[in-house]
């Protein structure tokens, strides 16, 4: 049997090669996000046999892991629920309403900021119908229905489908003298792009277009523009998920805050004296050290992957919209605010932290040292449980899969191995770390001030679940400015709490945080009558939870009509950006709150583009249904939002919303497409190299 001798070199590249594979396969495991996503729902469909004259047609629902599909009856103003839509109907009649054979979940839903019904995993629905007169019978339609998760929603889609008369078993074989028929909606297929019946009022009426100019240029404006798009380079058609790696990089910057709390920061030097002075050898101690972060890195990796198998990847993407949930985080969030403030201590058993002790004395070699970062996580608990608890939360309650708590907890393990690693390297740096006192309480006191300010959002998302309306924008708002006033006010000495030290003059980094707070506390002050506060719209509750709004820097569509709306673009000589949106696009209302609202951005899209919005969750019927042929099936459009959402995957190759791109007047591309984000500067980038793209084509 050979035995291994680690060189501190070697020993280094095979730890760093180590947790290189471990963050690479976690991130490689999240995936790719396609834009145009297929199959967050399939369906089937079978006949039940009930009679010689009572048929049910059943329909069976398969959802997607963190989809949900809704339900066949919701309020006004939400999505589209799952319906049964009848082209034809012959020889038979309906019998009842489509019916699903579980009672659907109600809760809140923050894509459309109201309480709504929705199925999840797998749902079957029946339909009934009674047999008049099987020689004519004829039945062909579709179920529309309309799926999200908790990031986004894709668009109304059908499904479309036959049943033949041979499927329907026995029947009785003397039909009733009377029959019961629906006609079929007429089967023209005029050409897709061709102006809809609602045109002529889509667009403002100081806005004349000529629409014999609109019919003739509409064969061109549908053609495909996919591989241009890729030519610029694209990136919102094959988009990684990075949300990942903000997980891993939030972990980790709030690892460097546990660091600096009271019941970490003095065990740095303590414990890495100890590794270097077990050992004569500096290069074992070296490797103690070494193996101590590692184990630390293990047993935080090891709760996240905990939390994600007892909860499921179905289980956690419910969280974000549990109202019951989202109440007891605020409440624990402020028992540990409270804490932090000094009312009380958070410890855990001090049998726990005995046994461990007792393991580490007992045990030797690694399981020694393992032992001994299990008693450090332990012993830490106080001041690390309410940061790793937030971030646990916010980890499972994010978009990004079942991983996404032990990412977080890889982030968090690395700041907090990392000075044990670090200094057991070069011992000397530990003569010049900052020595304990009084400012490791005030770094608690400050995260109380945060704790309270984050439990406000989980309040929130439960306020507007149950509609209590007791944390609308402006009180929300109110709050927040309240709480960092305070905080600044306690960073320059003017407020203290129990185990603060007196403080007779204000340290300058003090100073400095203080006057963050204070201008912070400020900027939200024009909240209050409706400024959009592009900082914290992903926060605060939707502006139409505010009473009072002053505000009028809304930028407003143009057109709502695709061809319309670029017949008026080439008469007057400018490039169109198109808007594909949804009524329930939550991320689109953020983009056009804390986007469009700046004043170049809006500006620019007043004065030197022509904006066309199209809703593809449009409820308003087609005058006529379109038949189209999509990846090999054929796709009947039956309202104006099935044939926005046909335009946006055929001719741009995406379906998530909000999509912006930018044309000339002939429908060709001026740039990359522009997806969800809220960086103003990007956004103006992508305005401009459209414009300078469509002078340099007008040259």
């Amino acid at each position: 049997m050979k035995t291994r001798h680690w060189t501190q070199s070697s020993l280094h590249r095979y730890i760093y090669r180590g947790m290189l594979s471990v963050v690479l396969v976690l991130l490689s495991l999240s995936g790719a996000k396609a834009q145009i996503i297929r199959d967050a729902v399939s369906w089937t469909r079978t006949v039940e046999d009930n009679g010689p004259t009572e048929k049910t047609i059943v329909f069976t629902a398969t959802i997607k892991d963190g989809w949900h599909l809704y339900a066949t009856d919701l309020p006004a103003g939400g999505p589209t629920p799952t319906q049964l839509i009848v082209d034809k109907l012959g020889g038979a009649e309906l019998v009842g309403t489509l019916t699903a054979n579980t009672k659907p979940v109600e809760k809140f839903d923050p894509n459309f900021d109201m309480k709504l019904r929705f199925f999840s995993g797998k749902v079957v629905f029946r339909q009934k119908i009674r047999i008049t007169d099987a020689k004519k019978f004829a039945f062909e339609g579709a179920i529309r229905h309309m799926a999200c998760n908790d990031e986004k929603c894709l668009p109304p889609s059908n499904w479309e489908f036959t049943v033949q008369v041979k499927e329907l078993g026995k029947l009785s074989e003397v039909a009733p003298a009377t029959s019961t028929e629906t006609p079929a909606p007429q089967e023209a297929t005029p050409t897709v792009g061709e102006p809809s019946a609602d045109s002529a009022t889509s667009a403002p009426d100081t806005l004349s277009v000529d629409q014999g100019m609109a019919k003739d240029a509409v064969s061109d404006l549908w053609a495909p523009v996919i591989p241009e798009l890729k030519a610029y380079g694209d990136k919102a058609l094959t988009q990684a998920d990075g949300s990942l790696w903000m997980l891993l990089v939030g972990g980790f910057l709030g690892g460097l805050v546990a660091l600096v709390t009271p019941c970490v920061w003095p065990m740095i030097p303590m414990t890495v004296s100890f590794f270097l002075k077990r050992s004569k050898d500096r290069k074992k101690g070296i490797r103690d050290a070494i193996l101590y972060g590692i184990s630390i890195i293990v047993i935080y990796v090891a709760l996240g992957l905990a939390v994600s198998a007892a909860f499921g990847a179905s289980a956690l993407n419910d969280l974000a919209t549990n109202a019951y949930f989202n109440i007891a985080f605020f409440l624990l969030l402020v028992f540990f605010a409270i804490s932090f403030f000094g009312a009380f201590e958070l410890v855990l058993p001090a049998s726990w932290t005995n046994k461990m002790d007792e393991k580490a004395d007992s045990a030797s070699g690694i399981v020694s040292i393992f032992f001994m970062a299990f008693t450090l996580s332990l012993v830490s608990f106080s001041c690390t449980g309410p940061i790793i608890g937030t971030l646990l939360v916010q980890a499972a309650t994010s978009s990004s899969g079942i991983l996404a708590p032990a990412i977080g907890m890889l982030g968090f393990a690395l700041a907090l191995a990392l000075p044990f690693t670090l200094f057991a390297i070069f011992p000397n740096l530990l003569q010049s770390m900052p020595k304990s006192g009084g400012w490791l309480n005030s770094v608690k006191v400050v995260l109380a001030f945060i704790e309270l300010a984050l439990a406000l959002k989980f309040l929130s998302v439960a306020d507007l679940a149950y509609g209590w309306r007791i944390l609308d924008r402006e009180v929300f708002l109110a709050l927040w400015i309240v709480i960092f006033t305070l905080l600044g006010l306690y960073l320059i000495g003017k407020i203290r709490f129990p185990h603060d030290t007196p403080q007779e003059k204000t340290p300058i980094p003090m100073l400095f945080l203080a006057i963050a707070s204070f201008a912070f506390a400020l900027y939200m002050v024009p909240g209050l009558v409706g400024a959009p506060l592009r900082a914290i719209s992903a926060f605060s509750p939707p502006l139409s939870t505010q009473d009072l709004n002053l505000y009028k820097g809304e930028v407003h569509a143009q057109f709502s009509d695709y061809e319309t709306g670029m017949a008026y673009a080439k008469q007057v000589g400018k490039p169109v950006i198109i808007d594909f949106s949804g009524y329930g696009c939550v991320n689109c209302r953020k983009m056009e709150a804390s986007v469009w609202t700046d004043a170049n951005v809006k500006a620019t899209l007043d004065n030197d583009y022509v904006l066309i919005t199209l809703m593809v969750d449009e409820k308003t019927a087609l005058p006529e249904t379109i038949e189209v042929e999509e990846a090999g099936k054929k796709v009947k459009l039956r309202t104006i939002g099935d044939k926005w959402s046909y335009l946006q995957r055929m001719k741009f190759g995406a379906n998530a919303q909000p999509f912006y791109v930018l044309l000339d007047n002939e429908g060709k591309p001026l740039a990359s497409s522009y997806a969800y984000n809220e960086d103003v500067p990007a956004y103006m980038d992508f305005l401009k190299s459209g414009l300078a793209e469509y002078s340099a084509r007008k040259k």
